[in-house]
């Protein structure tokens, strides 16, 4: 089998608008040679002119192999899983969205040795801007509860600095379904370059997600050109049927998810995937009642994660959840993709 170089990547992904933008390509390309010019800003990576592939001749393809868009796409909504919850964390979690499941069982698991670092997303509290990092003690996972997955930012691009700068061996990676999949080709990649970051990823929960929006696009333009908010008021953002902003001093603005459009990324347009079917443990706020979180435990490591939090009191698990809610926020999603 032919081996793919950066530029199969760039024809198939990056030129077609399909690019996800999870940063898979920056983490796992061994010359440093694949970047985003503007966390936020760039649609699709850059590549500085080089590849050990194309420029040498030397076999590589990590990039093109760890892409989630370069593989079969899921096309279900619940996918395969041993089973679907409802919980909340037990612990106080300030700026958690739904019921700070996610945070209480990798918090869970920071404290008691399962993993060692977690690769995710957190921003600057000041402009709101995403950052992918890789964080390592509980406290600090709780500090920067909340969801950034509405605002782009090439999350997997960490775990180059988790796995190769840190040496951390046991880590969790939390990502919206791109994310996940990325990480699933990863982890099931025959390409020896790929292998050191597999071996090293020991837990993935994934996050229900429609789609997510460009930073530049809503924090420049729709937040503080048209609405007049500066980021530094901004004290929460949720998106559930339009962008629902608590700033400091109390007050709330809903902006409609018809002014979002614009934010979009495009390569959002091409995912059918709403329950991150590819992760160990899905979380989202979608069947579960206020406070609560779903989860869909998907494989063995999953469940023992999830366990492991209910058992050591971290996570409390009870409620219905409302299947029928999830599926139908799947097929919407799922219908508006492309091919």
């Amino acid at each position: 089998m032919k081996t793919r170089s950066f530029e199969d990547l760039r024809q198939e992904v990056w030129e077609r608008g399909t690019c996800s933008g999870c940063g898979a390509c920056v983490a796992v390309c061994p010359a440093d040679a694949i970047c985003f010019d503007r966390t936020g800003g760039s649609l699709v990576p850059r590549n500085i002119g080089y590849c050990k592939q194309a420029t040498d001749e030397v076999a590589c393809g990590a990039c093109y192999d760890a892409c989630p868009r370069t593989s079969e796409k899921p096309d279900e909504i619940l996918g395969p899983h041993l089973g679907i919850l409802s919980a909340r964390a037990a612990m106080d979690v300030p700026r958690r969205q739904s019921g700070g499941a996610v945070t209480a069982i990798v918090a869970a698991a920071l404290d008691r040795g399962l993993i060692d670092a977690v690769v995710t997303v957190s921003e600057d509290r000041w402009s709101l801007r995403p950052i992918s990092t890789v964080i390592t003690e509980s406290g600090e996972l709780v500090r920067q509860a909340g969801s950034r997955y509405n605002w782009w930012v090439p999350l997997v691009s960490a775990l180059k600095t988790a796995v190769i700068e840190r040496k951390f061996q046991h880590i969790a990676v939390i990502g919206v379904p791109c994310v996940a999949q990325a990480v699933h080709a990863i982890r099931g990649s025959s390409n020896d370059l790929l292998k050191p970051f597999g071996a090293k990823i020991r837990l993935v929960v994934g996050l229900f997600c429609t789609e997510t929006f460009d930073y530049r696009v809503v924090a420049e333009d729709i937040l503080s050109r048209q609405h007049r908010i500066d980021t530094w008021q901004v004290e929460r953002l949720d998106v559930r049927k339009g962008l629902h902003i608590t700033l400091k001093d109390g007050s709330a603005v809903v902006i409609p998810l018809s002014e979002l459009e614009q934010a979009v990324r495009p390569g959002c347009r091409h995912c059918r995937d709403f329950t991150a079917v590819c992760a160990d443990v899905s979380a989202g706020a979608i069947g579960s009642p206020p406070g609560h979180t779903t989860l869909i435990i998907r494989s063995p490591a999953g469940k023992a994660f999830v366990n492991d939090a209910i058992s050591s009191g971290a996570l409390l698990a009870g409620g219905e959840v409302d299947i029928a809610a999830i599926e139908k926020l799947g097929r919407v999603k799922a219908a508006r993709a492309k091919d």
